[in-house]
Protein backbone atom coordinates (compact mmCIF):
# COMPACT_ATOMS: atom_id res chain seq x y z
CA UNK A 1 0.00 0.00 0.00
CA UNK A 2 1.46 3.47 -0.89
CA UNK A 3 1.84 5.88 1.68
CA UNK A 4 -0.80 8.22 0.48
CA UNK A 5 -3.26 5.84 0.35
CA UNK A 6 -2.19 4.51 3.68
CA UNK A 7 -2.15 8.18 4.80
CA UNK A 8 -6.17 8.61 3.99
CA UNK A 9 -6.95 5.06 5.27
CA UNK A 10 -5.65 5.86 8.65
CA UNK A 11 -6.88 9.68 8.46
CA UNK A 12 -10.48 9.02 7.43
CA UNK A 13 -11.19 5.81 9.61
CA UNK A 14 -8.72 6.06 12.57
CA UNK A 15 -11.60 7.37 15.55
CA UNK A 16 -13.68 4.39 14.01
CA UNK A 17 -11.31 1.83 14.39
CA UNK A 18 -10.39 2.87 17.63
CA UNK A 19 -13.84 3.26 18.99
CA UNK A 20 -14.63 -0.04 17.66
CA UNK A 21 -11.53 -1.53 19.50
CA UNK A 22 -12.64 0.80 22.62
CA UNK A 23 -15.50 -1.07 23.19
CA UNK A 24 -13.97 -4.38 22.91
CA UNK A 25 -11.59 -4.12 24.93
CA UNK A 26 -13.21 -0.99 27.33
CA UNK A 27 -9.52 0.28 28.54
CA UNK A 28 -7.92 3.22 26.69
CA UNK A 29 -4.58 2.11 26.77
CA UNK A 30 -5.16 -1.46 25.39
CA UNK A 31 -7.71 0.10 22.60
CA UNK A 32 -4.48 2.37 21.29
CA UNK A 33 -2.59 -0.53 21.19
CA UNK A 34 -4.84 -2.43 18.61
CA UNK A 35 -5.69 0.40 16.85
CA UNK A 36 -2.09 1.08 16.36
CA UNK A 37 -1.29 -2.81 15.54
CA UNK A 38 -4.53 -2.92 12.83
CA UNK A 39 -3.10 0.05 10.61
CA UNK A 40 0.36 -1.49 11.19
CA UNK A 41 -1.06 -4.40 9.71
CA UNK A 42 -2.42 -3.42 7.22
CA UNK A 43 0.19 -1.14 5.57
CA UNK A 44 2.18 -3.71 5.89
CA UNK A 45 -0.54 -6.53 4.65
CA UNK A 46 -0.55 -4.43 1.57
CA UNK A 47 -2.63 -6.42 -1.03
CA UNK A 48 -4.25 -8.77 1.77
CA UNK A 49 -7.28 -6.08 1.30
CA UNK A 50 -9.30 -8.08 -1.33
CA UNK A 51 -12.21 -5.73 -1.61
CA UNK A 52 -14.91 -8.20 -0.35
CA UNK A 53 -15.95 -5.64 2.08
CA UNK A 54 -15.48 -2.21 3.15
CA UNK A 55 -12.23 -0.83 3.90
CA UNK A 56 -13.33 -0.05 8.12
CA UNK A 57 -14.78 -3.58 7.91
CA UNK A 58 -11.53 -4.42 7.22
CA UNK A 59 -9.86 -2.57 9.61
CA UNK A 60 -12.37 -3.62 12.12
CA UNK A 61 -11.92 -7.27 11.60
CA UNK A 62 -8.30 -6.97 12.15
CA UNK A 63 -8.82 -5.53 15.24
CA UNK A 64 -10.97 -7.93 16.19
CA UNK A 65 -8.86 -10.42 15.69
CA UNK A 66 -5.96 -8.47 17.39
CA UNK A 67 -8.34 -7.93 20.59
CA UNK A 68 -9.06 -11.69 20.35
CA UNK A 69 -5.47 -12.71 20.56
CA UNK A 70 -4.69 -10.12 23.27
CA UNK A 71 -7.47 -11.82 25.21
CA UNK A 72 -5.70 -15.35 24.91
CA UNK A 73 -2.91 -14.27 25.85
CA UNK A 74 -3.58 -12.59 29.04
CA UNK A 75 -5.82 -15.92 29.81
CA UNK A 76 -2.69 -17.98 29.17
CA UNK A 77 -0.57 -15.89 31.77
CA UNK A 78 -3.96 -15.37 33.75
CA UNK A 79 -3.13 -19.64 33.88
CA UNK A 80 0.31 -19.23 35.07
CA UNK A 81 -1.15 -16.68 38.02
CA UNK A 82 -2.93 -18.05 41.16
CA UNK A 83 -6.86 -17.29 40.87
CA UNK A 84 -7.40 -14.86 43.29
CA UNK A 85 -10.32 -13.29 41.99
CA UNK A 86 -12.83 -16.67 41.04
CA UNK A 87 -16.34 -15.31 41.81
CA UNK A 88 -15.95 -11.27 41.06
CA UNK A 89 -19.19 -11.34 40.47
CA UNK A 90 -18.43 -10.73 36.27
CA UNK A 91 -20.80 -12.37 34.11
CA UNK A 92 -19.63 -13.96 31.14
CA UNK A 93 -22.58 -14.51 29.19
CA UNK A 94 -23.59 -10.61 29.82
CA UNK A 95 -20.01 -9.27 28.98
CA UNK A 96 -20.23 -11.45 25.17
CA UNK A 97 -24.15 -10.40 24.81
CA UNK A 98 -22.41 -6.88 25.31
CA UNK A 99 -20.15 -6.90 22.84
CA UNK A 100 -22.00 -8.43 20.44
CA UNK A 101 -24.63 -5.23 20.97
CA UNK A 102 -21.43 -3.02 20.74
CA UNK A 103 -20.63 -5.02 17.39
CA UNK A 104 -24.59 -4.19 15.98
CA UNK A 105 -24.07 -0.56 16.76
CA UNK A 106 -20.95 -0.17 15.10
CA UNK A 107 -22.13 -1.83 11.76
CA UNK A 108 -25.29 0.40 12.46
CA UNK A 109 -23.38 3.47 12.86
CA UNK A 110 -21.86 2.45 9.72
CA UNK A 111 -24.92 3.24 7.81
CA UNK A 112 -25.90 6.28 9.55
CA UNK A 113 -24.96 9.73 6.94
CA UNK A 114 -23.24 12.97 8.42
CA UNK A 115 -23.37 15.15 10.13
CA UNK A 116 -25.22 12.17 12.25
CA UNK A 117 -22.74 10.00 12.74
CA UNK A 118 -19.87 12.47 13.08
CA UNK A 119 -21.57 14.04 16.09
CA UNK A 120 -22.41 10.87 17.63
CA UNK A 121 -19.12 9.34 17.92
CA UNK A 122 -17.90 13.32 19.21
CA UNK A 123 -20.57 12.82 22.07
CA UNK A 124 -19.89 8.85 23.03
CA UNK A 125 -16.67 7.75 21.83
CA UNK A 126 -15.01 11.17 21.96
CA UNK A 127 -16.94 12.16 25.83
CA UNK A 128 -17.51 15.84 24.11
CA UNK A 129 -20.08 18.38 25.54
CA UNK A 130 -22.56 19.65 22.97
CA UNK A 131 -20.69 22.93 23.05
CA UNK A 132 -17.39 21.54 22.00
CA UNK A 133 -19.53 19.47 19.46
CA UNK A 134 -20.99 22.55 17.80
CA UNK A 135 -17.85 24.48 18.13
CA UNK A 136 -15.86 21.68 16.37
CA UNK A 137 -18.46 21.30 13.42
CA UNK A 138 -19.14 25.33 12.90
CA UNK A 139 -22.61 25.07 14.81
CA UNK A 140 -24.40 26.10 17.92
CA UNK A 141 -24.78 23.75 21.22
CA UNK A 142 -28.44 23.63 20.22
CA UNK A 143 -27.93 22.10 16.86
CA UNK A 144 -25.25 19.73 18.07
CA UNK A 145 -28.14 18.65 20.98
CA UNK A 146 -30.79 18.44 18.17
CA UNK A 147 -28.32 16.65 15.82
CA UNK A 148 -27.20 14.23 18.08
CA UNK A 149 -31.08 13.50 18.92
CA UNK A 150 -31.99 12.93 15.59
CA UNK A 151 -28.96 10.23 15.54
CA UNK A 152 -29.96 8.52 18.30
CA UNK A 153 -33.38 7.92 16.58
CA UNK A 154 -32.16 6.96 13.38
CA UNK A 155 -29.44 4.40 14.86
CA UNK A 156 -32.41 2.88 16.99
CA UNK A 157 -34.80 2.52 14.07
CA UNK A 158 -31.72 0.95 12.17
CA UNK A 159 -31.06 -1.72 14.89
CA UNK A 160 -34.51 -2.37 15.53
CA UNK A 161 -34.87 -3.33 11.58
CA UNK A 162 -31.79 -5.40 12.10
CA UNK A 163 -33.92 -7.36 14.88
CA UNK A 164 -36.46 -7.72 12.80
Amino acid sequence: MEKAAFEKLYETYYMRVYSYAMTLAKRQYIAEEITQETFYRAFTAKSAFRRESDEVTWLCAIAKNLFFDEMRRQAKSAEILPDTNADSGVNIEREVEDKDASCRIHLALNELEEPYRKVFELRIFGEMSFRQIGNVCGKTENWARVTYHRAKLKLQNLLGERNS
